[in-house]
């Protein structure tokens, strides 16, 4: 988990599905944090694992049916003590039961009396979660607040492969964590795109142009932006951060494909966070074989041309198109000051030139911000205030960005 939290009251729902096995992981996850942990299987779930092994994970008893313990009133009892609610794995079957407000096993009774966040890890074939009735129910869970991640893609049962796998416990503890903190559903029902990363121009087969850009703050973004009910797309360049529970994932390698991506997905977002790095320059030409050294010794002479200025695309297509205000856009400033200007002096010109409406201002002088897991920020609005970010995780930053463009949405 990436954000400690205070010992919470977790009830874990497990429906029926071979992914049943990783909620197990799951349980240790949350118990190793120090939380809480009522394991709530469906009937089909202990088909596939045990209650002996939700009750040794947990330390404690695991019962399915609203009959059991009636004088403690379980099927009350449960949502109302709970913290947090997560199904992992949540089969087509139990959203469908989630969406229609059935309350016919201890599962769905404790989803209905519930007044914590909800979490649901969707599990199952790729044809039952692109069936209609299936993105039917999702969207009204999430319509009602219900955090829905989406499913990994990968080896499904069998031979089968592709969206529907589940995300990996890691991922939906990390998740969970961020709904435990929490912070506000101030992006549900709003569809937000985050670029991360840095980009490459490649010279030839094995080289190539690129910066120091690790990606973290992007995938740091996309995650804080889930917890805060978005449905998040990630355009990442080159990043080998795992990728969010609960995201789409593009991947792009060039500038050209970054901003191809972008502004494809931009045309229907309401907010735009340019965390990426993109190359300034590509090579002109493109050797396809390894440049060789020379005999003479001298090294060849490599001709540059300048990339598109994604940002600057993505402000005039929002400026050109009909919907007035949205997407915000919100760009990234990795600086350092020289003889013609400090840190927030190429900042501030920089904000002006490109239009959009926040810029985040790193100072990257002496190894700052690249690759480590921490940061500080100067948040600049286009009225001319500056918000500073003290040293913190990059999560924390994250929050803050996302704070600023929310309030811009209202």
């Amino acid at each position: 988990m990436n954000e400690r939290q205070r010992p919470s009251e977790i009830v874990l729902g497990v429906s029926g599905g071979v992914a049943a096995y990783k909620a197990a992981l799951l349980v240790r996850l949350f118990t190793e944090a120090g939380h809480g942990v009522t394991v709530v299987p469906t009937d089909a779930a202990l088909e596939f694992v045990g209650r002996a092994t939700w009750e040794a994970l947990s330390g404690r008893p695991v019962q399915t049916g609203v009959f059991e313990n009636v004088h403690e009133v379980p099927h009350v009892r449960l949502g109302q003590n709970a913290d947090l609610v997560v199904v992992a794995p949540a089969t087509a079957n139990t959203l469908a039961r989630a969406a229609a407000g059935m309350a016919d096993d201890l599962l769905t009774n404790t989803l209905l009396t519930a007044r914590c966040p909800v979490l649901m890890a969707p599990a199952m074939h790729t044809e039952m979660w692109e069936h209609a009735a299936t993105v039917a129910n999702v969207a009204t869970l999430r319509d009602r607040g219900v955090t829905v991640l989406d499913p990994a893609v990968g080896r499904l049962t069998g031979s089968d492969s592709g969206p529907g796998r589940l995300p990996e416990p890691e991922q939906i503890a990390a998740a969970a964590t961020a709904l435990l903190a929490g912070h506000p559903r101030d992006l549900s029902g709003r569809h937000v795109v985050v670029t991360a990363g840095g980009t490459r121009e490649y010279l030839d087969p094995v080289r190539y142009l690129g910066n120091r850009s690790s990606g973290l703050q992007g995938v740091a973004l996309a995650e804080a932006a889930v917890a805060r009910g978005a449905r998040v797309t990630l355009v990442a360049a080159n990043v080998a951060v795992p990728t969010p529970a609960g995201v789409e994932l593009v991947e792009v390698v060039s500038t050209e494909d970054l901003r191809r991506a972008t502004l494809e997905h931009a045309a229907q977002a309401d907010a735009v966070v340019m965390a990426a790095a993109p190359a300034d320059f590509r090579p002109v030409s493109f050797a396809d074989a390894k440049i060789k050294k020379r005999a003479d010794g001298q090294a060849p002479t490599i001709e540059l041309v300048e990339n598109p200025d994604v940002l600057v695309e993505v402000v005039r297509q929002r400026d050109a198109s009909t919907r007035p205000g949205v997407p915000v856009v919100v760009g990234f400033a990795a600086e350092t000051g020289d003889a013609n200007g400090t840190v927030l002096d190429h900042a501030r010109a920089k904000l002006a030139r490109k239009g959009c409406e926040l810029l985040v201002v790193n100072d990257v002088s002496e190894g700052k911000v690249f690759g480590r897991t921490d940061s500080e920020a100067v948040i600049l609005t286009a009225g001319g205030e500056a918000h500073e970010v003290p040293l913190g995780q990059k999560s924390a930053l994250s929050h803050e960005i996302w704070r600023h463009v929310a309030d811009l949405l209202a």
